[in-house]
């Protein structure tokens, strides 16, 4: 719709264009000011940092799969299984592996952000900290200390979130990494200590792994404890034959410094070494915004709460993104954006997270999309499952690394598919098949019966949709 011709509701007549302010630049900021601005609107998008582009392109997404990328090349010279092609530790150049990286973010955020600016006039950027005076009105503290006053027709927060660090004693004293220090450090620990058990701390732990590294993972429950326990099984498998050392259900009583090394008390004993790298959580970045003069409330770890319209309490103020409610996904927070412009311009759309496919970037992947049998469980369905083994997926055999499995889980009187979680090689790709065949309410019999290309990893969920009702290690290979 356009909202600059007429009364459209919006409170705007005749040429006058709705007013968006956008507190934030990153994915979730610039896909909300694209759309309002195709919408009729004009926006100022504010950034209180010295570059644009927010987490994943700067100190997420981009980095991180840049990093893990080198350093499985790295992993696969010393690691392989074909004969002919003898193995060698690579001489790793660490300091040049960042040079690169940070090239690529640079063009990456150039291209996909700064860009935009330049080319797209109906965006204003406006550098400085927001924070809100009342429920209309922004304040906007520049780096020279002059304010801006903004009272915009509509507010969208999307100010992102940064690492969340324990109140562990000692901890704030000492020189510990999050995962923004890690992905720059030009240097390869000797031994890394990582805090966390869920998807960041075990990325970049694997990562210098590979890079030689060696390195302690202390999680507090198990391993991606959100996830099927299978998966979380299975990857603690995989990181101790890599030599990763994987203490679970342990905590950290106290950290401390000295001489070079950190010293870690935990449940478990003692554990030393040069670098810690702490990647316990992400908290939303709303303190500075001083949303109680506004009235927005928020949840218990101050995210912003909104409805499925990216709506807060507040009629003239929405939000998106990781500072929220939301699941913190770079796609997540996007596909928000775009709709919370459409509905600040008058619009009515819903994001639907009914069917929302992950990865975890670690080596084999870890997808996830649907329930697991225990959530299905919980919501009072009686669900029937399987489990295969990547010996059984030939695509794996012929890789020589059946490290992992494919589970399905599906309603057992129906047999329509309600969830899938993989540990695999290119997991990250069977995931969004699974993710489609959820989405279209097929069954397990439907997936058994498409044709699914030969040698491929994801030929594994035809074979693990067979299993309900044959064993497949009868089969002949590529049996329909």
């Amino acid at each position: 719709m356009n909202c600059c011709s007429g009364d459209n509701g919006d409170g705007k007549a005749g040429d006058e264009l709705l007013h968006i302010a956008i507190v934030g630049t990153g994915s979730g900021a610039f896909a909300a000011a694209i759309k309002a601005v195709e919408e009729g609107a004009r926006v100022t998008i504010i950034e209180g940092g010295d570059v644009i582009g927010g987490t994943c392109v700067n100190i997420g997404c981009v980095p991180s799969k840049i990093l893990i990328r080198g350093a499985h090349i790295a992993h696969l010279q010393g690691h392989h299984a074909v004969d002919g092609l003898p193995l060698n530790t690579p001489v790793i150049d660490r300091k040049a592996m960042v040079t690169q990286q940070q090239h690529w973010v640079e063009k990456l955020r150039y291209a996909k952000y700064e860009s935009i600016l330049e080319n797209n006039p109906g965006i204003t950027l406006l550098r400085g900290m927001a924070r809100f005076e009342d429920a209309s009105t922004l304040i906007i503290t520049q780096a020279d200390g002059n304010e801006t006053t903004l009272q915009p027709d509509r507010i969208l927060l999307a100010v992102g979130a940064s690492a969340l660090i324990p109140e562990t004693a000692g901890l704030i004293d000492t020189p510990f990494w999050t995962s923004t220090e890690a992905l720059v450090a030009e240097e390869i620990p000797k031994h890394l200590i990582v805090l966390g058990g869920s998807v960041v701390a075990l990325e970049l732990a694997q990562a210098f792994r590979h890079l030689g590294a060696e390195v302690t993972v202390i999680a507090r429950s198990t391993l991606l404890s959100k996830e099927d326990p299978e998966i979380g099984a299975g990857l603690q498998q995989v990181f101790e034959g890599e030599g990763i050392r994987v203490l679970t259900n342990t905590h950290v009583d106290s950290v401390m410094f000295q001489s070079g090394e950190f010293k870690a008390e935990t449940n478990q004993g003692l554990i030393t070494g040069d670098k810690l790298l702490v990647a316990t959580g992400r908290q939303p970045n709303t303190k500075a915004l001083n949303l109680d003069k506004a009235g927005v409330k928020t949840d218990k770890r101050s995210g912003i709460i909104i409805d499925d319209h990216m709506r807060t309490n507040v009629d003239t103020i929405y939000a998106a993104g990781d500072c929220t409610s939301q699941p913190q996904f770079v796609y997540v927070a996007a596909a928000a954006g775009t709709r919370a412009a459409r509905n600040m311009t008058g619009d009515d759309v819903a994001i639907d997270l009914s069917v929302l496919p992950t990865v975890v970037f670690t080596s084999p992947q870890v997808g996830s999309v649907g329930l697991t049998v225990q959530q299905a469980e919980a919501q009072g369905m009686v669900v029937d499952s399987r489990t295969l083994d990547l010996e059984n997926v030939p695509r794996a055999l012929a890789n020589m690394d059946t490290r992992g499995l494919i589970k399905l889980v599906a309603e057992k009187d129906s047999g329509r598919i309600v969830g899938c979680q993989v540990l695999a090689a290119e997991g990250g790709e069977i995931i969004q098949t699974a993710a489609l065949a959820i989405r279209n309410r097929m069954t397990i019999q439907d997936l058994a019966d498409q044709l699914f290309p030969y040698l491929t990893m994801v030929e594994g969920l035809k074979l693990t949709a067979q299993t309900f009702n044959k064993d497949v290690k009868q089969l002949s290979c590529c049996a329909g």
